[in-house]
């Protein structure tokens, strides 16, 4: 690159002065060093800044790292050492080519190195230099540090059934060091639980990212009972105890910030199985407009959640972000002129100036005993966990009538399902019609990867099976579908966003509910009076590019 065409693009920019530039250029004319190492030292501009004009003048890509995911089968190429070295780092494949962060575009000998050793032609981008070194951290050092912790735990494990020798594997280095590596690989990769799963030769740990499960490693079976037992151990668990299932919490600082983990424990044949649901705490300081509502949907619910009584369900199965969903209203809601208590189990995230009270069922305190003593302390509104008994949903029902905001969950599959599951559980029709006032359905769907998707013409026969024209009308002439690249793991997808239909009980569905009418029909009224189903929603966000056909048929039925 000409030492005038970098320059002349930081004075075009504004990002150094023609004062600056000068001084820069005399002292790089004495010492020979680079302009941008002159101005950097000099406080002249910032990495950043830099990188992204050198990316300019070179005529290629700039990428930020820090955001820029990473994939495994292209960091692996090349050495630790040989990364370092040139400050480069392959990142991800665009095709048959190896994308290669780099601080230096103009280095044709890392380049050539590079090609030569992982026998691929080479697509350089650029990144500033700290950057690439923390992306070197974070790709190379996991995966070379799991496989020598693994070795060493292997040392340190002999015999697990001596219960005061395995409190002294526990405590060892290499056993600490591989579940620390585990849970921080798992925050790196987005993951929402670990799995770490006994089998009859090996131990399985699998992440779940953005809903779907991926199995990351197999350690030897050697480190399973100092593995299972460290965890234990950190979520103040009984090491001692393997018969029974078991809950706990583990709280670590990863990078500068707090990770919550609730953690659970299985006994299977081949040994104990331990799930951790890794609790993201940005997630309950979600504001609604940030989960995907139509603007129409969400039109409907605020009708409900901005009333002063009546009771507001969120259903769907287990992971579809009904937490999420409750939090996002909540926060929305809390004001200081209201009392805002929930009862929960467990707590997952803590959120100021609400009142939170955890269910010990050991002590008596369940669902429904906490609700009784909630709406003894002059609540204005109240968040049910879940209503998993007649008893909790009664009473539910009943502090919604007497004057008082009530949001729980429920586990069924549509919107229109749920009056009459609450009928089922043996509330009284009428209590069930007045107290309810809106039920929300959702699900999560993968986004599609902005980076890779391809657009393509879909038949009309993939129309006509999706019945595209009868459900929300106008077949589109463009769709995209999933490829895979290094951004998205090669999986096609990065990210997940809510799919919602909101039922508000008008009068004509308050009538239905108390003649314990069909569930289809209180759908169809639902939907002449404009609420959009689940299958409406994705077809949308298919049409709009969001996500894939495919997708919307794996979560919505």
């Amino acid at each position: 690159m000409a030492r005038a065409q970098l320059g002349n693009l930081l004075l075009e920019r504004g990002l150094v002065s023609s004062d600056q530039l000068d001084d820069a250029r005399a002292e790089q004319g004495r010492t020979g060093r680079p302009l941008g190492r002159v101005l950097l030292e000099r406080q002249a501009l910032s990495e950043t800044d830099l990188a992204q004009v050198v990316a300019e003048a070179a005529g290629i890509e700039f990428v930020d790292l820090d955001e820029y995911p990473l994939d495994p089968t292209a960091t692996a190429l090349i050495s630790d050492a040989m990364a370092r070295r040139y400050t480069a780092l392959p990142v991800a494949w665009d095709d048959d080519d190896l994308v290669v962060a780099m601080a230096d575009p103009s280095n044709v000998v890392a380049i050539d190195d590079i090609r030569s050793i992982t026998r691929a032609d080479v697509k350089v981008v650029v990144s500033t230099p700290a950057c690439i070194t923390s992306a070197i951290d974070r790709s190379h050092r996991v995966d070379a540090d799991v496989e020598e912790t693994t070795s060493l735990a292997l040392d340190s494990t002999e015999d697990d059934e001596d219960l005061a020798q395995l409190r002294e594997v526990t405590e060892d280095a290499p056993i600490v060091r591989l579940v620390n590596l585990l849970i921080r690989q798992a925050v790196q990769d987005r993951a929402s639980d670990i799995h770490i799963e006994p089998a009859e030769r090996d131990v399985r740990v699998r992440y779940r990212v953005d809903g779907v499960l991926h199995e990351v490693m197999r350690t030897p079976k050697r480190v399973q009972a100092g593995l299972i037992s460290r965890l234990k151990i950190m979520a103040d668990l009984n090491i001692a105890e393997r018969r029974v299932p078991q809950d706990g919490r583990i709280s670590v600082h990863l990078a500068g910030r707090q990770v919550d983990l609730r953690v659970a424990t299985l006994p299977t044949v081949f040994g104990e199985k331990v799930v951790m649901r890794i609790l993201d705490k940005g997630t309950a300081l979600l504001d609604l407009a940030d989960l995907g509502f139509l603007p129409g949907t969400m039109a409907r619910f605020e009708t409900a959640f901005t009333k002063p009584y009546g009771t507001i369900l969120v259903t769907g199965p287990t992971g579809s972000g009904k937490s999420t969903t409750l939090y996002a209203t909540l926060n929305q809601l809390n004001d200081p002129s209201k009392n805002i208590i929930t009862v929960e189990d467990p707590v997952e995230y803590r959120l100021a100036d609400i009142n939170q009270v955890q269910v010990q069922v050991k002590a008596g305190l369940t669902f429904a005993a906490a609700l009784r003593s909630i709406l003894r302390s002059d609540p204005d509104i109240v968040l049910v966990g879940e209503i998993r008994d007649r008893e909790t949903a009664a009473i539910a029902m009943e502090a919604a009538i007497t004057g008082h905001l009530v949001l729980s969950t429920l586990h069924t599959n549509n919107a229109a399902q749920t009056p009459t599951r609450l009928v089922e559980m043996g509330l009284e029709p009428y209590l069930v019609s007045s107290a309810v006032d809106c039920v929300v359905a959702q699900r999560l769907a993968r986004k599609l990867c902005d980076r890779c998707k391809e657009a393509y013409t879909p038949t009309s026969a993939e129309l006509a099976a999706m019945n595209w024209d009868a459900e929300v009308g106008g077949c589109p002439e463009q769709l995209y579908r999933p490829v895979g690249c290094g951004a998205c793991g090669r999986k096609g997808y990065l990210g997940r966003f809510a799919l919602h239909e909101v039922l508000l009980v008008s009068e004509e569905v308050e009538t239905l509910i108390a003649e314990r009418a069909p569930s289809e029909d209180i759908r169809r009224v639902a939907v002449s009076q404009g609420m959009q189903t689940l299958r409406q929603a994705g077809l949308t966000q298919i049409a709009s590019g969001l996500t894939s056909i495919e997708e919307i048929l794996r979560v919505v039925a």
